[in-house]
């Protein structure tokens, strides 16, 4: 396998507990890079989303207690928003924040992502905490995975052309 395609469909999307959400994916880059992915909105403005969604909104003050916002367009129009507070941002191995999306008054989700790099490839696993089981298992219910699987894959292409271009890092 080429590392696109075995990068593709590469998404672990698991139950820790009864409030964590445990995700898992490798990307063929160093992690640096990924973290930058996560954490500069030029990069990501072209990754971040399910195909046919694009960020319209992107603000990031990358400090600990700054806040940031996302809102995504979709292909019909529709919009989603989201946002919440840093509480660590150590770079480039791991970043802390709350996330609470528009409109859900179940409470906000507390999201650890580290990554880990070996051999030049970086390891991103990510738990989401939510304040209930409930909670937990309706987001499991949504497309959250297909979304977030989309997105990463769209990740793993840009990074790719990152590194095979020389992009500035």
């Amino acid at each position: 396998m080429t590392s696109r395609q075995e990068q593709s469909r590469g998404l672990t999307v698991r139950a820790l507990s009864d409030t964590d959400l445990l995700l898992t994916r490798t990307f063929a880059a160093p992690r640096r890079l990924v973290f930058g992915a996560f954490t500069r909105p030029e990069l990501l403005r072209r990754w971040h989303g399910a195909r046919g969604w694009h960020l319209v909104v992107c603000e990031v003050d990358l400090r600990p207690g700054g806040a940031w916002r996302f809102v995504s367009r979709g292909p019909d129009g529709a919009e989603m928003g989201l946002g919440g507070i840093f509480h660590e941002v150590d770079a480039p191995g791991r970043l802390v924040q709350s996330e609470i999306h528009d409109g859900w008054e179940e409470g906000e989700a507390l999201v650890t992502t580290v990554f880990d790099e070996r051999d030049g490839r970086t390891v991103m696993t990510t738990t989401a905490r939510y304040p209930s089981r409930e909670i937990r298992d309706g987001v499991l219910r949504t497309p959250m995975e297909h979304g977030a699987g989309e997105a990463y894959d769209r990740l793993a292409e840009m990074l790719n052309e990152m590194t095979t271009k020389g992009e500035p890092r």
